[in-house]
């Protein structure tokens, strides 16, 4: 990856809607260079997707809640059950496997108290593998950066 692939990408992360002709302009390249230079990154798994930021919200999504989980067992198939559990569940929209005190960092955003209640209830309670769970409401999101400095 060179200096140029970088500009693309720092570019592409602020909008991802540029025309190739605008993203040439950007990043002083030509379009056609650019064009390749982003299948190019696409194909090698640099760049994983392009989507569009949506605010919680304005779809009535008003509370996230960040989850610690402690497993009982570290079990491989275990571990991979939760993982798989966690991936399917809408509500969940960051799972993190950390170190430390805990095993496992959920980003949980709903409607509401009772909507993270309903969620605590069918996906944590239930599985029989979590030994305990810490959850922090979120009272104001200081920063959210869903870039990557390159």
């Amino acid at each position: 990856m060179d200096d140029l692939d970088r500009r693309i990408l720092t570019a592409l992360q602020n909008n991802n809607r540029h025309s190739f002709a605008d993203l040439a302009k950007l990043v002083g390249s030509s379009p056609a260079s650019c064009m390749r230079r982003v299948n190019k990154l696409r194909a090698k798994g640099v760049i994983v997707g392009d989507i569009s930021l949506v605010d919680p919200k304005a779809l009535g999504k008003s509370l996230t809640v960040i989850v610690t989980v402690e497993l009982d067992r570290e079990r491989l198939d275990l571990v991979e059950n939760f993982k798989r559990a966690m991936r399917a569940t809408k509500e969940v929209t960051q799972c993190y496997m950390v170190t430390g005190d805990a095993d496992f960092v959920l980003i949980i955003t709903v409607k509401d108290v009772e909507a993270f209640d309903a969620f605590v209830k069918t996906k944590l309670y239930t599985d029989p593998n979590v030994r305990k769970f810490r959850s922090m409401i979120t009272l104001d999101r200081v920063k959210f950066e869903p870039r990557i400095i390159v």
